[in-house]
């Protein structure tokens, strides 16, 4: 019996593989925050009932109750504001990095970070036309990018475009309910 349960935690544990940079967070910060050269950290510590907010609206909230944007600006104009999402799934954690322009449009999404494994379904997903599609999707628009690229891609990438979505709505309740504080 000990060898049984040993052997599972074994499976367990080797299943998820390593995490790997597919995209560094400064190239991320600079692509997605075009002409910024100051940069902030707005770190919103989430009351209970704004945790419950964040969770009637999209089913989530930050593991440590903490939301972080990242704000860019240029001679005292901002110029957007980015948030690292994390999303986790049994293949192991995905980063993201979404930016929004001043408006709160999404400028773009980038995957910063994925396991050996997932890699490739996620650039197979990214190769069909993912992050595309989340260009410019207003705050109010749910993101609908795995369903376009699903018909040209595997069951494997459609899922891991199925995660990203996730991460993006999670960041777009954010911003929208929480970004104007100040």
């Amino acid at each position: 019996m000990k060898a049984l349960v040993l052997g599972a935690v074994t499976t367990v544990l080797l299943h998820i593989t390593p995490t790997v940079i597919m995209v560094k967070r400064q190239d991320a910060v600079s692509h997605l925050l075009p002409g910024a050269d100051q940069f902030t950290a707005r770190e919103l510590h989430l009351s209970s009932g704004d945790s419950k907010k964040l969770h009637d609206a999209v089913g989530w909230e930050p593991p440590d109750g903490v939301v972080t944007f990242y704000v860019g600006k240029h001679q005292d104009q901002t110029t957007g504001a980015l948030i690292f999402m994390r999303v986790d799934c049994q293949h192991g954690p995905i980063e993201l990095a979404i930016g929004f322009d001043p408006r709160g449009t999404i400028r773009g999404v980038e995957v910063t970070k994925a396991t050996v494994e997932m890699k490739p379904w996620i650039m197979e997903a990214l190769r069909a036309g993912l992050a595309e599609s989340y260009r410019g999707l207003g705050l109010d628009q749910a993101p609908a990018g795995a369903e376009k690229v699903k018909p040209r891609i595997g069951a494997m990438p459609g899922y891991m475009a199925e995660l990203i979505d996730k991460g993006v709505m999670h960041s777009t309740a954010a911003y929208r309910l929480f970004y104007g504080r100040r």
